[in-house]
């Protein structure tokens, strides 16, 4: 069976089209799963930013902290200097596999895969356990009780 010039150059167009179709949709399909991985993340500075609330509450929860204050806490064998004492009552209250964990990724900027690697877990799950910290962290700053 012999192909015909003008055949083979059909054949050859239509790959190429199959083609440039495949590598589209895979570019749109990495760019959706690039926007729910930022939807799904939470900031530290977002968890750091301090309320400001009227002067005449009286409750310890609400008033503002001290700038001059530090608050030292270690994790990983790394001595850590907080100016925010909410964020440290919620840090200690972690589980310490959790707060390294959140350390590692934040701090030391140490990839999930390598913070899993550590603990024995997988890259995801080392992630889920980050970000359930940061979701009991945010929601223990906020003042309100933390569901698991």
């Amino acid at each position: 069976m012999t192909c015909t010039k003008d055949y083979r150059e059909h054949i050859e167009y239509t790959f190429h089209a199959f083609c440039k179709v495949v590598i589209r949709n895979a570019t749109i399909t990495a760019a959706r799963a690039r926007s729910r991985k930022y939807k799904r993340e939470i900031s530290l500075e977002y968890l750091t930013e301090e309320n400001h609330y009227p002067l005449s509450t009286a409750d310890k929860y609400f008033q503002a902290p001290v700038p001059d204050e530090e608050y030292t806490l270690t994790l990983c064998g790394d001595t850590v200097i907080f100016s925010n004492a909410l964020l440290v009552e919620a840090l200690s209250r972690l589980d310490t596999k959790k707060r390294e964990m959140v350390y590692l990724s934040f701090f030391q900027k140490v990839p999930q895969h390598e913070i899993g690697r550590r603990y024995g877990r997988s890259r995801s799950t080392a992630g889920y356990h980050i970000r359930k910290a940061l979701r009991q962290l945010q929601a223990e700053m906020k003042g309100m009780a933390y569901e698991e």
